[in-house]
């Protein structure tokens, strides 16, 4: 049998193995299944992070009132409602909202903002995969067609710039990374970049390639946002902590050589069992989630490529 043969032959059991995932434990900051919980910090000048069960939002709060980035689960749309209120002291709603990409982690509280006539903005294909719904075959789920209230109004092929609260916001679409919508939002005055889930901080990503994500195009993506931004820049992550780009420039480097790796052990002909078996070397042992992107699954989205 060929290399590429058992290659092939392979993946269909790591990838099944993947499907054990379900949605709920898409992150590190999931919270259990109880009242919907969450936290706010200040970031720098307008801005606030909130985290919750799903990807991280950013809020900017300021004189032309308040913008969101991401959010989250449908569950948790009334608390963030609440937090929205008391960071603003006003029951005005958001005039903006920013989708990184189109999974229920980071869109499922569109449709409260959209009714109430907040404007979303996404990328192209983020309304598109919204619009129509499907599945995301790596966490064996399907997600449904949203509902039109929580599709983006407002949406771009490459770019898009918003001027508020004395900052100029730069949405930029880095294509087939995590998904092929991903959007990364750049506050030029603030330094402060929000990378949706094209960072996963310390933890091997999810590469959604049913959603159009590809490993190279993620590297890609990146690799483009380190070489703009310096090291006073403020990096919010999808999910996990606040960085900076040393901490993006340690998760480049462990995509990198897991990459080089794994294609470098395939092509020497082992097979994709062999590779899962050997690991990936202690140096990125802690990078697994037990929870969602083991080291297996990570190795399996190496192969597939």
């Amino acid at each position: 049998m060929s290399l590429m043969n058992a290659t092939r032959n392979a993946l269909p059991a790591l990838f099944a193995a993947a499907c054990l995932a379900v949605a709920p434990a898409q992150a590190d900051n999931h919270a259990g299944e109880d009242a919907p919980s969450f936290t706010t910090a200040p970031l720098k000048g307008p801005l606030h992070l909130l985290q919750g069960k799903g990807g991280n939002i950013v809020a900017s709060v300021g004189g032309d009132g308040v913008l969101l980035i991401d959010a989250d689960y449908t569950d948790m749309a009334p608390a963030y409602a609440s937090a929205v209120r008391e960071l603003s002291a006003s029951t005005d709603t958001p005039r903006f909202l920013l989708n990184t990409h189109w999974h229920l982690d980071h869109t499922g509280g569109n449709a409260l903002w959209g009714e109430q006539g907040t404007v979303v903005m996404a990328h192209d294909n983020v309304r598109a995969r919204m619009a129509s719904g499907g599945r995301i075959a790596a966490l064996g789920v399907e997600q449904a067609a949203s509902p039109p209230e929580a599709l983006p109004v407002v949406t771009y092929g490459d770019s898009a710039a918003l001027h508020f609260n004395g900052d100029t916001l730069e949405l930029q679409h880095y294509p087939n990374g995590h998904t092929d919508g991903d959007s990364v939002v750049y506050f030029a005055a603030e330094n402060v970049v929000h990378m949706g889930d094209l960072f996963f901080k310390d933890r091997f990503p999810f590469v959604d390639m049913s959603s159009g994500g590809t490993v190279d195009g993620y590297i890609a993506g990146v690799q483009a946002v380190l070489a703009r931004i310096d090291d006073d820049t403020v990096v919010v992550p999808g999910h996990g902590d606040v960085a900076d780009k040393a901490d993006l420039q340690r998760f480049a480097d462990m995509l990198v050589a897991t990459r080089d790796h794994v294609r470098g052990r395939l092509a020497a002909g082992a097979g994709v069992e062999d590779v899962v078996a050997e690991g990936l070397g202690e140096k990125w042992a802690d990078w697994a989630n037990p929870n969602f992107i083991t080291e297996e699954r990570w190795i399996g989205f190496l192969a597939a490529e």
